[in-house]
């Protein structure tokens, strides 16, 4: 295989790739070289789930999604880094954790890892997201987010998150 660098940005790397395939042709794969993220499912004891709603440019509109983000911190173990992410951008802490595995987020082309958490017995205070994140916060039921499901805005992290954390929800009403 073969290399070759495209553009280096602050988080991530783009390669064009020489692949050679099972069937011995040669081909070329755009590589998103991706550091892994972490995103939150936090239940709270009133089985609400906390989404923060913020501008996502790719997507030319704003979502509601469970508090995530990247593994941008050299040495911080993943849940520390989840940790860090629910306080900063919801203003939430856990006192107990449970990791739901992790999974590639578009393997096709990036090689972003994700790694689900769930959170509980949760305090919550103020966020502190970074100056750059233009958050909303705010705490849902299940019926509140099926009605966001239905309509689509939540990102794919949201329902697979809400599906490892057994967060089932009622969508045909």
């Amino acid at each position: 295989m073969q290399r070759q660098p495209i553009y280096t940005g602050r988080l991530i790397e783009v390669f064009d790739d020489t692949v050679r395939l099972p069937d011995g042709r040669s081909t070329h794969r755009e590589v998103v070289q991706h550091p892994g993220a972490v995103a939150v499912v936090a239940i709270d004891d009133q089985d609400r789930v906390v989404l923060v709603r913020q501008w996502r440019h790719p997507a030319g509109r704003a979502l509601w999604e469970i508090p995530a983000g990247t593994r941008d911190q050299d040495g911080e173990a993943v849940e520390a880094t989840a940790r860090r992410e629910l306080a900063e951008e919801a203003g939430v802490t856990a006192g107990r954790w449970r990791s739901l595995g992790h999974a590639p987020m578009a393997p096709g082309y990036s090689t972003e890892e994700m790694h689900f958490f769930a959170a509980f017995d949760l305090t919550k205070g103020e966020p502190a997201a970074a100056a750059d994140e233009l958050l909303e916060v705010r705490w849902f039921d299940r019926a509140g987010v099926a009605r966001l499901v239905r309509t689509g805005e939540v990102d794919v992290k949201t329902m697979s998150g809400l599906a490892l954390a057994g967060w089932t929800l009622e969508l045909d009403g």
